[in-house]
């Protein structure tokens, strides 16, 4: 799934396509794609292209929310989280450096 996803985002001409693995670090997902789109209709024709191509490729409907405004939807594909963002929108929220970051350690309180 996550080869189709980066394909569509690739012929879509998304820009700036992360994948962060959260194998480890979320029982959410196994992997997050991050994806900018020019502007909101651009993001929004992303999205619906994606969410159409996963349909046809049989994994179901995701669920998808932001989709109205277009600033950031997030595609909830099962094992895979896709959040597209105006660039603006994603440089604010800035969630490459949130889930990249390593675990912190954990602290023994007495």
């Amino acid at each position: 799934m996550l080869h189709l996803i980066l394909d569509v985002l690739d012929d879509n001409k998304a820009e700036d396509t992360v994948v962060i693995d959260l194998r480890g670090k979320s029982a959410l997902a196994d992997d997050m794609v991050i994806a900018s789109g020019r502007a909101t209709r651009h993001v929004g024709a992303i999205a619906d292209k994606l969410v159409e191509e996963l349909k046809n490729a049989g994994h179901g409907k995701a669920k998808v929310e932001g989709l109205p405004h277009c600033d950031w939807v997030l595609i909830d594909c099962g094992d895979v989280i896709v959040h597209l963002f105006r660039p603006e929108v994603r440089a604010f929220y800035n969630l490459e450096k949130m889930w990249s970051a390593g675990r912190p350690s954990e602290i023994a309180y007495s």
